[in-house]
């Protein structure tokens, strides 16, 4: 096989390797460092943070936040938010207490009720947008069954262009070998 197109198929097979495993790290990977992802589904924070973003969540004290740090917070069971801090208020009784007046940075009005501390889900760090289309189409077949098949054709094509561009390496290895193996009768 000519060399220039086993150095092309090399270049592709380790391309698309690493964009399968930087795509692994971004949709599942980074929740070893203790980070959360959610995929945003209301245009509430844009442009900010556009519907079908992916945003990144790290735990945070709810003492520690701030006026204009973005929060995500439940709203329910089954539902949460993402809007920005627009003021930090102390409960009258217990001032160690706080609640945050929200508000979605694309929306006229500050949200209907306050945040109490406990409904506070974390901090976003950051937001990859519309990486969250692709996130919630793999959660679902027939996304699913694409996601899988298209990990198991990486890996058949990286191991195949692997054995087609290292032929002439293992020949090299086989023909050393094999004249030691001679020197040493």
């Amino acid at each position: 096989m000519n060399s220039k197109l086993k150095k092309a198929l090399k270049i592709a097979s380790n391309s698309l390797l690493v964009v399968v495993i930087i795509l692994a790290i971004l949709l599942v990977g980074v929740r070893i460092f203790g980070i959360d992802i959610l995929t945003v589904l209301s245009p509430s924070m844009e442009p900010k943070y556009p519907t079908g973003s992916l945003i990144y969540l790290v735990d945070v004290d709810p003492a520690k936040l701030e006026v204009d740090d973005v929060i995500t917070y439940r709203i329910s069971e089954n539902t949460t938010a993402t809007h920005r801090i627009k003021e930090i208020i102390p409960d009258e009784d217990d001032p160690s207490i706080v609640r945050f007046r929200t508000k979605g940075d694309n929306n006229d009005d500050y949200d209907g009720s306050l945040v109490e501390f406990e409904q506070v889900e974390g901090k976003v760090i950051f937001c990859i947008p519309l990486l969250g289309h692709l996130a919630m189409y793999i959660q679902r077949p027939p996304g699913l069954y694409v996601a899988i098949g298209t990990a198991l054709a990486t890996i058949f094509f990286v191991m195949v262009v692997d054995t087609i561009t290292d032929d002439k390496k293992s020949k090299n290895k086989n023909e050393h070998k094999g004249e030691s193996d001679n020197e040493k009768i």
